[in-house]
């Protein structure tokens, strides 16, 4: 792989990264456009780094070895979990993080695809996410005038990224 690739990669991490993050940083939510911008980033790097390997190992290594370049693709889903559980909050009955976690998760896979350069499955799975993030908005507040409009109450009235409503 040579430098340009690798740069281009990176930076193509970078900007799909910063979209996401720039949605959840225009909704206030604490982790922004750093955090994602860092997540895909490192998920992107860890991808290089594991494709590097790969191809160092294969072009020297002894008969009978072999590389395994998948395990640190398998670590980054391992390791985002951990971050994605830090995002999200319980307040009572209340759940609060959910997008922002699995947006975290979906954002590491897309540093990931941009590593590997898999870029039309990258910027595919970024334009659905935005659409998904943005454009389902006023869905949720129909469905939730129409649920409130028949009475019915929701299992987990905030499992999205909205506030608890304060207490009385």
């Amino acid at each position: 792989m040579d430098e340009r690739t690798i740069i281009v990669r990176l930076a193509f991490a970078l900007l799909l990264g910063g979209l996401l993050g720039l949605e959840r940083e225009l909704r206030g939510q604490s982790a922004g456009l750093r955090t994602h911008l860092i997540v895909s980033l490192g998920a992107c790097l860890f991808t290089l780094v594991s494709v590097a390997t790969g191809e160092n190992l294969s072009s020297s290594e002894p008969s009978g070895v072999r590389a395994d370049i998948t395990r640190i693709a398998s670590q980054i889903v391992v390791g985002i979990g951990f971050l994605g559980g830090g995002a999200i909050l319980r307040h009572g009955t209340s759940v609060q993080g959910l997008t922002t976690a699995a947006n975290l998760w979906l954002t590491a896979s897309v540093g990931l695809a941009a590593g590997i350069g898999f870029f039309l499955g990258a910027s595919v799975t970024v334009a659905l996410a935005l659409l998904v993030l943005v454009g389902l908005r006023p869905v949720e507040k129909l469905l939730e005038r129409f649920r409130k409009h028949r009475g019915i109450e929701s299992e987990s009235p905030h499992d999205s990224d909205e506030p608890p409503p304060p207490k009385p």
